[in-house]
């Protein structure tokens, strides 16, 4: 039952996350004959060098994922790793540092720590030796995409801004499919074994990507939709992130972290410009606001928090922070794309403003029930109040993970889960009228309105999109994301 599993997940995860964080412990301690590839070398490779030195991006030539490529050369004439023989190894020579300069890796960001040199050293004059599992040496890159025998839950279906598009998430890739379900168009297929989150970028020239591997690393990806490159990788903490999400202008990423923060990246060089640490628990979605001045963030704690970009500087809780207001963790947010007007004096910023324009922030969470909510608070505080709230609309059945609106504001959509049952709900965003149904599907992690507003894409634990007609709730589409080993059903 859906209970279940997320008791095991929730109880599961932060066990792997500590693992995680013991893995990174300094190995310099350790005796060269006891530094391991696997558990030590391998997660300074995967944390600090494999962004730009993997299979869909082998900067230089080399490619850092598999341990047969570390001892080729790339661009160099210098093999990366000479086992036995660090003086010898590539990669040694462009970590450390040399007549007091900076070294020349990883690029662009701060020189390794002196216990991580100290490993990779150790590990390479002891004879660099490879201690990978049997059962974890599978290979997995866009020449040995993965095999499916089902089709896996899915946490992501997202529209491309013209509708041309549908991107779905499987396991390390995302798998680009014709708008109207009727083809499989690419496979961009990367390190992040669990894909939490794709985004297209406003123009729909980039899809940006939020996963990771469970307790050892999370990671960004942007990709060139066109060219199908992999643009930028970024490693963010020794888990898995959340939540990803453009600014307006297509500059700025922004993802929610298991660490308990909300981070901000320039969308170019993938240099870190946003963090803020003001939530208690795991944030899981982000937005920013019209105009990219400040960034939304929900998570775990019940809360929904604001954000200064500019500053770095958290501004209020846009939820009120009064017990039991809400009734559970927060796993979805979406912004109406449509700003309101509204005729009040903005006591909070202490001036008179005949009209004030405001973003619409809409979320979901445990509780089932959806919420609107302005972004900006126009009223004095008062202990208790929940003033930013605009509506509640009626409650869903067990926890909505997914929310989107149509292009033009008028409708938003909802996705939900309870006892290993889902729901899609189409509702007015004015009035809060119920527009469609469908139910007796399994769980639902993902929703997106295709451009024209006119279709709905689904998808989550059974492994199916289905593309539905937004007013009548009607399945105009439904098919499995993945290509099969054979032919079979999805669980």
């Amino acid at each position: 039952m859906k209970w279940l599993l997320c008791l095991l997940v929730s109880c599961t995860i932060p066990v792997l996350s500590a693992l995680g964080a013991a893995a990174a412990e300094p190995a310099e301690k350790k005796e060269a004959k006891d530094i391991s590839y696997y558990k030590d070398v391998r997660r300074i490779f995967q944390q600090h060098c494999q962004g730009c030195h993997q299979p869909a991006k082998p900067q230089g030539g080399y490619v850092m994922t598999g341990f047969a490529d570390l001892l080729k050369k790339g661009d160099h004439e210098q093999p990366g790793i000479v086992p036995s023989h660090p003086e010898q190894s590539m990669v040694v020579d462009q970590i450390v540092s040399k007549n007091g300069k900076k070294p020349a890796m990883p690029k662009g960001k701060e020189p390794l720590s002196a216990s991580d040199i100290e490993a990779i050293t150790k590990w390479i004059a002891a004879g660099a030796k490879n201690d990978t599992p049997k059962t974890q040496e599978q290979l997995i890159d866009a020449a040995h995409p993965p095999v499916y025998a089902v089709s896996p839950d899915l946490s992501c279906v997202v529209f491309s801004p013209d509708g041309k598009l549908l991107a779905v998430s499987g396991y390390h890739e995302v798998l680009l499919h014709k708008g109207d379900g009727s083809g499989l168009v690419a496979r961009l297929v990367g390190e992040s074994e669990r894909i939490e989150s794709i985004a297209f970028s406003p123009d729909g020239k980039h899809l940006a990507v939020a996963g990771g591997s469970p307790g050892r690393f999370g990671e960004i990806q942007v990709w060139d939709v066109e060219k199908r490159k992999l643009k930028l990788s970024v490693s963010v903490t020794f888990d898995t992130v959340y939540g990803i999400s453009w600014s307006h202008d297509g500059t700025k990423l922004a993802v929610g972290c298991a660490d308990n923060t909300v981070r901000a990246f320039d969308a170019a060089t993938g240099k870190q410009i946003v963090y803020q640490g003001a939530h208690d628990d795991w944030v899981l979605g982000t937005v920013f606001s019209k105009d990219s001045t400040f960034l939304v963030s929900i998570g775990r704690d019940r809360s929904m928090k604001l954000t200064e970009v500019a500053t770095q500087r958290f501004i209020d809780n846009i939820t009120s922070i009064t017990p039991g207001a809400l009734k559970g963790g927060l796993l979805a947010v979406a912004r109406n794309p449509i700003q309101r007007d509204t005729k009040v004096k903005n006591t909070a910023a202490g001036t008179d403003q005949s009209e004030k324009w405001y973003d619409e922030l809409l979320i979901g969470g445990d509780d089932g029930t959806p919420r609107l909510y302005k972004m900006h608070r126009t009223t004095k505080r008062v202990i208790g109040d929940d003033a930013n709230k605009v509506r509640e609309y009626e409650k869903m059945p067990g926890l909505i993970y997914s929310l989107a609106f149509s292009k033009d504001g008028s409708l938003f959509a909802a996705g939900s889960s309870l006892d290993g049952k889902g729901e899609l709900r189409v509702y007015q965003t004015a009035d809060g009228k119920v527009v469609s149904k469908f139910e007796g599907i399994g769980p639902i992690y993902s929703v997106s309105f295709s451009a024209d507003g006119k279709i709905v894409a689904s998808a989550g634990f059974d492994g199916k999109v289905r593309l539905s007609d937004a007013k009548t709730g009607k399945i105009v589409k439904e098919f499995l994301p993945v290509p099969l080993t054979k032919p079979t059903s999805a669980r």
